[in-house]
């Protein structure tokens, strides 16, 4: 079997690379430039670093979010950051590093966006989604690195991938091998026994055939070839030229639901595809973490730490409700002035503004006239959210552990290194309405697990699930865990949470890359961040993480000189005084006058 899918592997491969008289689902390179932000569009040298070809395999950007910007301004700017999510503090580091005057506000009591966490009123801590990190979050790692928290707050996890089968059995994607990328990938799709041998096969067949085989070989080659797939559904892709629908249902369907909270025949082939080209040729991009506990200890309390020992002020509940602005003389938006923050809607001006929101949050706080003037903004209103529900259920026992049922109901002990049952792991199923799912008491103990008790399951539901009523969400995840894990049904549950989150990620549906804003925008002191804003990464953390890496560089590129930022604040606020002197002479009365 494993022979058969390798020699299918091998002569799809030679094809790949034979002359073809057609392209089947082939978008137009229109299309493809509209979804790809040249580097001259940036200013800053480092963002520009960001995006392309190159930037997937660059790992010297670890090195750049170690050091920080490693430049200071010769002009101070006083920048007001709208959102304490990742990419909004990842900015707010460098551009405190730069010698900025940095103030931040945060509409949640709590910092993170969509990897916040916090503690109820019994101390049990609560997510927003399941966060896993895959080995090429270079810029995230740096980040971590720079703040400490890389080497204590990080756990590895063995190098595979565990899909959880009706009845428990189990199929991987195993990148166990001597011999790393790409050699390791193959011999992980040959094996697996997630697929039977037809679709094996066929899946073989259709990835031999992949642009991911031309970027062996040819790199720029196979990822452009990626780029030009934004059009189309991984579905219309996988299944033109030879993969079976069994392949999609059984192994392509909970990774797709995985990255994106989408089904293959809606999400875009080139966002699957991108993952996977990384695979193929790093072998530590398939590598896993998970945090030692929460996200709020392990990955945001560090970065707050460094924040305020730089004087950064992080104002939480404190959203903002309105952007200032000045127009020019044809009526159109030509400066930030400032925004309105708190229920009070108190103003705060600032020399530079910078929007790290979410989808969602960028939708509600851009002015009406912003859009009615610049294409930009208006084409952000063209991408589309997805709804999830994250849900918490607390076991008396070890749900995933299936071999050894004296040690499923053992609670005794430390289990705080994972000698707890089951499986330390993040785990996918095709038979179940959950993506992904994984047991943080096993894979995140440092604050997960719990003397005397068992598993805490964390399950993200999707849009199939998202309306139903919590009580409903909680049982329907407890009876899919027995289908997976008959033996489980000896357990009860003892406390369960759940959060819904109905705008999450931006829908990764095919045409939406060229909707994505860049940082910089026709507003001059004006700058957006966030995972969704361009950048050649998907919605992630790892992509919040460059968003707000590039834009604290293109601040820090504009900032100095007579016509930068600093110096444009000055002009207008020169301007604003002798406005406001002729105004007040114009109010004199006559009889006052000298």
């Amino acid at each position: 079997m494993v022979h058969l899918s390798i020699a299918a592997l091998l002569l799809a491969t030679a094809s790949a690379f034979a002359p073809s008289t057609r392209r089947i689902l082939s978008p137009s390179t229109s299309r493809l430039a509209s979804a790809t932000a040249p580097a001259d569009e940036f200013t800053s040298e480092s963002a520009k670093k960001q995006i392309g070809n190159d930037s997937f395999l660059n790992q010297d950007l670890m090195t750049r979010a170690i050091n920080g910007p490693g430049v200071k301004n010769t002009e101070k700017l006083s920048i007001g950051v709208v959102g304490a999510g990742l990419a909004g503090m990842v900015a707010a580091m460098d551009l405190a590093d730069a010698g900025h005057d940095v103030e931040m506000f945060e509409l949640r009591p709590f910092v993170g966006g969509k990897v916040s966490s916090w503690k109820d009123k019994d101390g049990n801590h609560i997510e927003m989604g399941l966060h896993v990190f895959f080995g090429c979050y270079y810029n995230l790692f740096g980040i971590m690195k720079r703040t400490g928290s890389f080497d204590t707050e990080l756990r590895i996890k063995e190098h595979i991938h565990t899909f959880v089968n009706e009845g428990g059995k189990l199929g991987a994607l195993d990148f166990k091998f001597p011999i790393g990328a790409p050699v390791s990938g193959l011999q992980a799709f040959a094996k697996t026994e997630q697929l039977g041998l037809e679709d094996k096969f066929h899946n073989a067949l259709r990835l031999g055939t992949s642009p991911i085989v031309r970027a062996l070989f040819d790199f720029d080659g196979g990822m452009d070839m990626v780029r030009e797939l934004d059009d189309i559904t991984f579905t219309e892709w996988f299944t033109q030229l030879g993969g079976s629908r069994g392949s999609l249902d059984r192994m392509w369907d909970p990774i797709a639901y995985a990255l994106g909270f989408v089904d293959c025949d809606h999400i875009s082939a080139r966002c699957m595809l991108t993952i996977f080209m990384l695979f193929a040729i790093r072998t530590e991009a398939s590598v896993l973490r998970m945090l030692e506990g929460s996200p709020q200890t392990c990955l945001h309390d560090p970065i707050i730490k460094y924040l305020e020992d730089r004087g950064v002020k992080i104002n939480t509940s404190t959203g903002c409700r309105e952007i200032v602005y000045d127009t020019d003389e044809s009526g159109k938006p030509s400066r930030v002035t400032g925004i309105k923050v708190g229920p009070k809607e108190e103003l705060r001006q600032f020399d530079t503004v910078v929007c790290a929101l979410d989808v969602p949050g960028i939708k509600k706080v851009l002015p009406q006239a912003f859009r009615d003037a610049y294409p930009m903004f208006d084409n952000i209103y063209n991408l589309d959210t997805v709804p999830i529900a994250t849900v918490q259920v607390r076991f008396d026992g070890w749900v995933t552990e299936m071999n050894d049922d004296v040690r499923m109901m053992d609670i005794s002990g430390d289990q705080s290194d994972g000698r707890g049952g089951g499986i330390d792991n993040l785990l996918y199923s095709a038979d179940a309405e959950f993506s992904c799912f994984a047991d943080l008491a096993v894979t995140s103990p440092g604050e997960y697990y719990k003397e005397g008790e068992g598993s805490l399951i964390q399950a993200v539901f999707d849009e199939r699930a998202f309306d139903r009523s919590n009580d409903q969400i909680v049982q329907d995840c407890i009876d899919q865990l027995n289908k997976l894990f008959p033996s489980s049904r000896k357990l009860k549950c003892t406390w369960s949470s759940v959060v819904k989150l109905g705008q999450s990620l931006y829908r990764e549906k095919p045409g939406q890359d060229k909707f994505r804003p860049k940082q910089a925008t026709p507003i001059s002191n004006f700058f957006l961040a966030g995972s969704y804003t361009y950048q050649d990464y998907l919605d992630s953390m790892e992509g919040a993480t460059r968003s707000g890496l590039m834009v604290a560089d293109e601040i820090i590129a504009r900032a100095d000189g007579p016509t930068g930022l600093k110096a444009q604040s000055k002009t207008a606020a020169g301007g604003a005084k002798a406005e406001t002197f002729e105004n007040s002479k114009a109010k004199v009365p006559f009889f006052a006058s000298a």
